[in-house]
This record gives structure tokens, C-alpha cells and sequence, in this order.
């Protein structure tokens, strides 16, 4: 790319388009990244917290394995771009939104994963309160030194600092020093959820009694008001992922390389891996008389102080390789392209630390209606409609064909009006707007009886709803010029 068509302020290494020497990922390799991002405790608690919910085993299985194949759809368009041209998300979302505009669904998106980080840090912060609580009982007792409106503990909120430093330093050392990590997360979380589901098949006496536990919803209506606003979190929890799909498929060998590792390893997996969630979560309401839909709580009741040091030590290990891989490298490319000569990996990471405590992290899955219908419904109705956007602007405006040079160019045609594209903007507001209202209500920031009960309802199809409406919008918008 010659340096007359480049403006310093969109272009870096980083954010360059991929040449096709460095296109070296196979279909296994995009098999073996959903693996591995299935592989979690969010996935985990994804499916137990269905079940809490009150959704019996094959009710929760079949809204996971509905919402995965739904987002596959969105994954595999967006993702056709990055394999295309080489190009990261930040870099593809200027065709649309303009050189400048792009900052705003590349920051939508960073803002999610600094969300993310933060319930990977927490999780894997409580992992080590677990253990060292069984062999310094006093951490249980310190005293409370937090408003008691942040429901935080100072007991794990140690431990969550620790592990958050750990994190930090992790990402002050660079991302190459955690391939070992996700080697070890590779082969050792798939044994041990293995082992988690032979115990309680075990100690639940068979497959049959789990599996035969009820619904706890007395009719269809019930089912259904639970069950729409669940399948929206179930495409809400990859919605960020579908954006920013092309920050992996970049270095695809071929389109046919990310399509079909995806399509056969997205669904497949998260579904297996649910399926344990499921299994173990029903086993505890005949166990111990209640469900528990938190793993490391549950770990927490075993007897074996060493079983216990041992579990919580490798899932500490496991959730700071899978939240360096999956929720740093992203918001990191996102937060460099506000200013690609001010901000490399290493400050995007110390940014995305940040923000994910001031997030309050605990208080999101504090419990399975905060952790569905206002975490991952709340931002699908944020990053449904940038994906409407995208996918209308590349696959109805551009026919596929993008100028990659003047992505890089901020007095190109994709610099619209001083950088932003009205017209994506507005689609984007016009998107959001259905679900403000069911937000609102559903954080209890208003009033229910506000708004009409359709209104607040929409809500429950959050990111359908900004997906359609935003790209049906943006494509009427941009025919008009």
C-alpha cells in the first residue's frame, strides 16, 4: 500500500491487511479456536443457569444449540471479509460507518469484551478465594470494607485483584507468553469436565433421575416468555465475536478453511460442553436439594481440601488463558484504532483491564436473570444492529467488493462526511431505540408501568430486533443516495 494513500492515523502494523504469505490457518485450526472459546466457565454456566432458570435438560440444550446455529449465520458473513482482504474488524466497519464512524461499533464491541474480562476475572479471582479460603478460613471473616450496594465481599475481592494483577502482568509480558497456557487448557479442562460429569452421574445415581428432572414451567405461555428472551442470550453471548470474526479470519488459507471449521465446531461444541452444564446442575437439585448453577460454588462443597486446591488452581489457569486469548487481542486492535500511533497491544490491554473492574463484574452474574436477560440480552440490542449494518453494507451495497486502499484513507470513499456515514449512524439509533424501553425496565432504572407491555417486550428479542431494523433502515438509507 503506497504511504501517499495511507493516513498515519488509520494505519499501524497491526491493523494492516494480512499478506497472503500469512494466511495460514486450516479448517482445523478455526475448528480448534471454537473448541477452545467453548471450552469455559461462562459456557457452563450459560446452560445451569437455563436449568435455574427453569428450563428442564433438553429444553436448555436445544435453546443453546437454536441460538449458536442463529449466530453461525452472522459469523460466517462477517467473517467472509477478513478472509477476503486480510483486514481486521475495526478496518472492514469503516466501509460502513466511514474512516472516523468506525470508532463507534469498534468501541461498542471493546466495551463488550471489557465486560467479558472482567466476569473472566472474577471467575478465575473467586476460583483462588475457594481454595485459599479452605486453608486460611479467616478470609471468610475479614472485615467489610466496601459499600455494601457493591454486594462485593473483601475476602474475594482480594483474590480478584490478585488474579486481576496476574492478568496485567500477562499482558505486560505479551500474548506469546500464554500459548502454553491454552496448550494446558486444551487437554486439561475437557478431562476435568469429563470427570465432573462421571461424579455427578455418579453421585446423582445414573442419567436417569438427572435427566428425568420436570420443567418447572406450568404452561406454554410460561415457557415461551422465558424461552424467547433466553434463545436472544444464547445469540447474544458470541454476538461480539460475530463483529469482530475477521480479526481471526484474516489469516484464513481460504473461505472454505473458516466456514467450515466454524459451522462444524461452533455449534457442536458449545452444545457438548452445555450438555455437562446440564447434566451437573440437575444432579445438584437431587444431591443437595437445590441447584447449583455456579461450578466453583459447587466445588466448593467437596471435602477434599486437595481436590478442591487442585480444581480451582486450573481453573484459575485455564480462565486467564482463555481471557487473554479471547478478551484482549480484540479490544486491543479495537482501542488502537482510535489512535494506531499512540496505542499498541499493551496499553489496549491495560485499558480493557480497567474497565472490566469498573464494571462491576460480580453484579452481572450474581445470578442467572442478571447474567441473561440484562448482560448478554442488554448488549445483543447494542451489537445486533451493527451486525444488520455491516452485513447489508458489504453483502447489498458493496456486492463484496471493497477498495482496501481507501480503508486506510481519510479523503477516500469511505470517509463519507468528515469520516462518518450519516446514514449508518442513524440506522444504528433507529436500531437501538426498540429495546431502550425493555433495557430500562429490566434494570428497573423506570417504571414497568411506563411503557405498554409490547413495548417492553421487544426487549426479549433484542438483538433480532436491532439486526433487522438497522440493516432494513441502512440499506433503504444508502439506495436513497
Amino acid at each position: 500500500m503506497a504511504e501517499t494513500q495511507r493516513t498515519i492515523s488509520l494505519y499501524s502494523e497491526d491493523l494492516a491487511p494480512v499478506p497472503q504469505s500469512k494466511r495460514t490457518w486450516n479448517t482445523w485450526n478455526y475448528a480448534a479456536l471454537w473448541i477452545s472459546m467453548s471450552l469455559c466457565i461462562p459456557t457452563y454456566m450459560l446452560a445451569s443457569s437455563l436449568i435455574d432458570g427453569g428450563m428442564n435438560w433438553w429444553q436448555s440444550i436445544l435453546t443453546i444449540f437454536l441460538g449458536n446455529v442463529v449466530v453461525l449465520i452472522p459469523m460466517i458473513l462477517n467473517g467472509h471479509a477478513g478472509a477476503k482482504y486480510g483486514i481486521p474488524f475495526p478496518v472492514l466497519a469503516r466501509a460502513s460507518f466511514g474512516t472516523s464512524g468506525a470508532n463507534i461499533p469498534a468501541m461498542l464491541r471493546a466495551i463488550v469484551a471489557c465486560g467479558w474480562f472482567g466476569i473472566q476475572t472474577w471467575i478465575g479471582g473467586f476460583a483462588l478465594y475457594q481454595m485459599l479460603r479452605l486453608w486460611f478460613p479467616a478470609l471468610q471473616t475479614l472485615p467489610q470494607v466496601f459499600p455494601t450496594s457493591w454486594g462485593l465481599q473483601t475476602g474475594p475481592a482480594i483474590t480478584f485483584i490478585l488474579f486481576w494483577l496476574l492478568n496485567m502482568y500477562v499482558v505486560y509480558l505479551g500474548v506469546e507468553s500464554i500459548k502454553k497456557l491454552l496448550v494446558f487448557k486444551a487437554f486439561f479442562l475437557p478431562v476435568a469436565a469429563l470427570a465432573l460429569l462421571f461424579w455427578a452421574i455418579n453421585a446423582g445415581h445414573g442419567l436417569g433421575p438427572i435427566l428425568s428432572q420436570p420443567s418447572r414451567f406450568a404452561s406454554a405461555s410460561g415457557f415461551f416468555a422465558f424461552f424467547f428472551p433466553a434463545l436472544t442470550g444464547m445469540v447474544g453471548f458470541w454476538a461480539t465475536l460475530s463483529l469482530n470474526i475477521p480479526d481471526f479470519t484474516r489469516y484464513a488459507k481460504s473461505q472454505k478453511a473458516q466456514i467450515t471449521g466454524q459451522a462444524v465446531a461452533l455449534p457442536t461444541s458449545m452444545t457438548l460442553f452445555s450438555f455437562i452444564g446440564v447434566v451437573v446442575t440437575s444432579a445438584t437439585a437431587i444431591i443437595y436439594g437445590t441447584t447449583i448453577w455456579d461450578p466453583l460454588v459447587l466445588a466448593g462443597r467437596f471435602d477434599s481440601k486437595l481436590l478442591v486446591s487442585i480444581a480451582m488452581i486450573a481453573v484459575a489457569i485455564s480462565t486467564l488463558a482463555t481471557n487473554i486469548a479471547a478478551n484482549i487481542v480484540s479490544p486491543a486492535n479495537d482501542f488502537a484504532n482510535l489512535a494506531p500511533a499512540k496505542i499498541n497491544f499493551r496499553k489496549g490491554g491495560y485499558i480493557t483491564g480497567i474497565i472490566g473492574i469498573i464494571i462491576f463484574p460480580w453484579k452481572l452474574i450474581a445470578d442467572p436473570s442478571g447474567y441473561i436477560f440484562t448482560w448478554l440480552v442488554g448488549y445483543s440490542s447494542l451489537l445486533g444492529p451493527v451486525g444488520g449494518i455491516m452485513i447489508v453494507d458489504y453483502y447489498f451495497i458493496r456486492r463484496q467488493t471493497l477498495v482496501v486502499d481507501e480503508l486506510y484513507n481519510a479523503k477516500g470513499r469511505y470517509s463519507y462526511l468528515n469520516g462518518f456515514n450519516r446514514s449508518a449512524l442513524l440506522a444504528l439509533l433507529i436500531g437501538i431505540a426498540p429495546n431502550v424501553p425493555g433495557f430500562l425496565t429490566t434494570i428497573k432504572l423506570v417504571d414497568a408501568d411506563i411503557f405498554p407491555t409490547w413495548i417492553t417486550h421487544i426487549y426479549n428479542y433484542a438483538w433480532f430486533v436491532g439486526f433487522g431494523v438497522s440493516g432494513f433502515v441502512y440499506w433503504f438509507l444508502m439506495k436513497k443516495k
